[in-house]
């Protein structure tokens, strides 16, 4: 018998999202009897301790004599059981510094861990994540915060909903001016934000129209990695050669910047790959976007102009175009930041839902069996030490 606890979210403030929601346990326990999955009593889960009940889930207090213990967001230093498997977002393979202290304690007590973040296809594409909601809901913050700035039209927040289906009820009549609207990225970030564009009825059109046309009604368009990327040399774009060599290669995301009312920002960055414009390009005249929903929320990255993360409550900052200091939103001198770093838990349950179908189907069984190359490359550090392919974090770690 293999017990997995699913742990009470330490982090302040508290996530409500779940690594599997009730429906979910009670499905691996008729399913995978050899599994026993029992959650820590919390008063925090979109999910209550009843509602795991019902189903079937032991809710207990204690969770050390569990072999597997899922979270979501970082494991609070103090919360952290010696010896255990833990699987959270760690949030360290970048050497972000306010999680330092996390990898070192997870190294000095012997944890193993295995990072969702790192759990990815032989294509590199990420099995599990909440990027699809990230997306959805960030489109609609970065929505309304133009609708906030400019007066031509008003939506609710997405955390007063219930779920994804009473969100969609906002959109039916909705009147929206003609913007034109970025979207960057093609991953699970993307696909949310694309849903809420069609969901809005905004047109999809081609980069080169994009650039080149006057539209009556709203647009977007969708630029990939190669639509934005290219080698500083040939002006080509190889995805390989790109994910190996980033700094070869520069971005021309500029033309739609003089192009483009509302950016939608969810592409993948790390060090070393080009920004989509530098900190004086938004002193330039021609530089027009008023509204940046920076959806995949890296500080200083691809939009070096994202200083850091707002709250849920309140998820909007400027930055003066001139001075390029942080101020208060929907000013004319400043454009908009939208930038939230657990975006998904606005609709937690339905996010939870889609979190727990990717872990049943395309982890469990590894996770839970012999292993796997997949389990294998996803593990950060093993037993207190850290794998090979992330030995590059030892400086940080301190180890």
């Amino acid at each position: 018998m293999i017990k997995i606890g699913l742990i009470r979210e330490g982090k302040i403030p508290a996530d409500n999202r779940v690594a599997l929601t009730p429906p979910q346990c009670k499905w691996i326990h008729k399913n995978a009897p050899q599994i026993k999955v029992v959650a820590q009593s919390s008063p925090d889960r979109c999910f209550t301790d009843k509602e795991y009940q019902i189903a079937g889930v032991q809710v207990v207090d204690d969770v050390s004599d569990c072999d597997i213990l899922l979270g979501i967001k970082e494991v609070p230093v103090q919360n952290l059981i010696n010896g255990k498997t833990y699987l959270f977002f760690s949030h360290t393979k970048k050497m972000q510094p306010h999680n330092q202290k996390l990898l070192k304690a997870i190294i000095e007590k012997q944890i193993t861990l295995i990072d969702y973040e790192c759990l990815e296809h032989d294509d590199g594409q990420r099995i599990i994540g909440f990027g699809f909601f990230a997306g959805v809901v960030g489109a609609h913050n970065g929505m309304m915060a133009y609708g906030e700035r400019t007066g031509l039209f008003k939506l609710d927040r997405v955390y007063k909903q219930r779920s994804f289906r009473e969100l969609i009820h906002q959109y039916f009549g909705l009147r929206l001016p003609n913007v034109k609207i970025a979207v960057t990225g093609s991953g699970r970030v993307a696909h949310g934000i694309l849903e809420i564009m069609n969901l809005m009825g905004i047109h999809e059109v081609e980069p080169d129209d994009y650039l080149t046309r006057r539209f009556s009604y709203p647009v977007y368009t969708q630029l990939k990695s190669g639509d934005l990327y290219e080698h500083i040399e040939n002006g080509k774009y190889n995805r390989e050669d790109f994910h190996q060599q980033p700094h070869l290669y520069r971005c021309k995301f500029l033309p739609y910047a003089a192009q483009t009312d509302i950016l939608m920002n969810g592409v993948y960055w790390d060090k070393g790959v080009p920004r989509l414009f530098a900190h004086d390009d938004v002193k330039r005249n021609d530089f027009i976007i008023q509204t940046i929903a920076d959806i995949t929320d890296d500080a200083d990255g691809s939009v070096p102009i994202n200083v850091g993360d707002q709250t849920m409550e309140d998820p909007v900052y400027g930055i003066d175009k001139q001075s390029l200091q942080k101020t208060a939103p929907y000013l004319n001198t400043s454009i908009d930041i939208m930038a939230v770093g657990n975006l998904p838990n606005e609709l937690p349950r339905d996010a939870s839902r889609y979190f727990g179908e990717q872990l049943i189907k395309h982890i469990l069984e590894d996770l839970t069996g012999k292993g796997s190359a997949i389990i294998d490359s996803a593990t950060m550090v093993k037993q207190g030490k850290l794998t090979e392919p992330y030995s590059y974090l030892e400086s940080y770690a301190g180890s």
